[in-house]
């Protein structure tokens, strides 16, 4: 590695101890993120050694990539935050829990609504719908937080099983790896580790939750939109997997009817009210730039050969611990460049180790709140979460993810 090399690797460093950080030094991680990623990349064109047209094609495709996951994110984070301020999501929180009910007992409907949720929508989406129930719920923060690592860990373990929930899953399914009824194998050693989770965080839960039944009035095109947002979640999943439509386009085409209905309810409408459109102004942008940020730093590391290194750990482990081990480097380093990285490197696996890696790139993420976009985004929303309080459930989350990894791996032996 040249002087440059080692000084954009110590930058990462320094740009992932300062999310680490964050609630110690008062530093926003978007701010830090954003700074460090585009000053890495500042820093390839001006001293790289290679010539700036290969340097301004790989930012581009990383923008690329980027792109694709920012703007999706906005859209679904626009119909939530529209559903949200509509009570629409509280109405539906309300037909689903009951008037009281206990807190171990409502950890475990959390878990499974979300494990369920994102196994039918996209990580991101479920990430935003589960949270948005934990939080409405105003539990104590450390609860709160509690319920938070719990929605992460079950949010990424319900999109493994599934191409249209998880990106890594929809990678390696591609590459001819592993086949659809394989993959639907993954929900059951997913859902065990969700489960187990849930007991392990449960000591310290007791009391009872009351939960309000104030159901707030809907309008007829609050309702309507509504439908569109199922509906294109639905279409998102279908349209994917028989015309390979991105799902970027689909969820853009959703958002857009969102706006035409607006558009037509406002024009019949006289009172004074926040217009559709301006919801895409009140969404988290916050987390859109952390996210930014933090794939900067990704596709620099790409860049400069780092990623590639990973692959080295193949050729001194046994395949199964290296894939293991994968799935704990996931939770520093963005999943779908190792993922990448894996797939083109030709190492041969079996279609057991191929379906163990599958869980463990889709869930090894959520050992580290930064470690996939449902943490990355529980960062942001859930203001008593940090990272420092996150790494406290540690513990816990190695085991439940080392339960779900050799649950994996055995079911591709016992198939195999």
């Amino acid at each position: 590695m040249t002087w440059l090399s080692w000084l954009l690797v110590a930058l990462a460093v320094l740009a992932f101890l300062l999310v680490a950080l964050e609630d110690v030094i008062h530093l926003n991680k978007a701010k830090s993120t954003l700074f460090i990623g585009t000053l890495s990349w500042l820093l390839l064109f001006i001293f790289s050694s290679r010539e700036s047209g290969l340097t301004l094609e790989a930012l581009n495709e990383n923008l690329l990539e980027i792109a694709t996951l920012w703007l999706f994110l906005m859209a679904a984070m626009t119909f939530v935050a529209y559903l949200n301020a509509k009570g629409m999501i509280a109405n539906l929180i309300y037909r689903i829990l009951p008037k009281r009910i206990g807190e171990r007992s409502l950890l475990l409907l959390t878990a499974i609504f979300a494990f369920l949720f994102s196994s039918l929508a996209d990580n991101i989406t479920a990430s935003l719908v589960s949270l948005t129930l934990v939080l409405s719920l105003q539990l104590p923060p450390e609860k709160t937080r509690r319920f938070a690592v719990m929605t992460v860990f079950a949010v990424n373990s319900g999109g493994v099983a599934l191409i249209t929930g998880d990106v890594t899953t929809l990678m390696i399914f591609l590459s001819g790896k592993v086949a659809i009824p394989d993959l639907l194998m993954l929900s059951l050693p997913s859902l065990v580790a969700v489960l187990m989770l849930a007991l392990l965080l449960m000591p310290g839960l007791g009391g009872t939750v009351t939960i309000p039944h104030e159901r707030r009035q809907t309008r007829r095109s609050d309702r309507l939109i509504a439908v569109v947002f199922l509906a294109t979640i639905l279409a998102t999943l279908t349209g994917n997997v028989l015309f390979g439509i991105p799902p970027l386009l689909t969820f853009l085409f959703g958002m857009s009817v969102m706006f035409m209905i607006g558009h037509y309810v406002e024009r019949r409408s006289e009172a004074e009210e926040r217009r559709v459109l301006d919801y895409i102004r009140v969404i988290e942008y916050d987390t859109l730039l952390f996210f930014l940020g933090i794939l900067l730093l990704v596709g620099m590391l790409k860049e400069i050969g780092v990623l590639a290194l990973l692959t080295q750990g193949y050729q001194s482990l046994p395949i199964w611990q290296a894939n293991y081990v994968m799935g704990l480097l996931s939770a520093l380093v963005d999943n779908v460049p190792l993922t990448a990285a894996l797939l083109k490197s030709g190492i041969a696996m079996e279609r057991a180790d191929w379906l163990a890696l599958t869980y463990a790139a889709g869930v090894g993420g959520s050992l580290l709140v930064i470690g996939s976009a449902a943490g990355i985004i529980a960062l942001a929303k859930v203001r008593v979460l940090t990272f420092s309080g996150y790494l406290r459930y540690l513990p816990v989350l190695v085991l439940a993810y080392s339960l779900g990894f050799g649950g994996a791996y055995a079911m591709g032996l016992l198939v195999s």
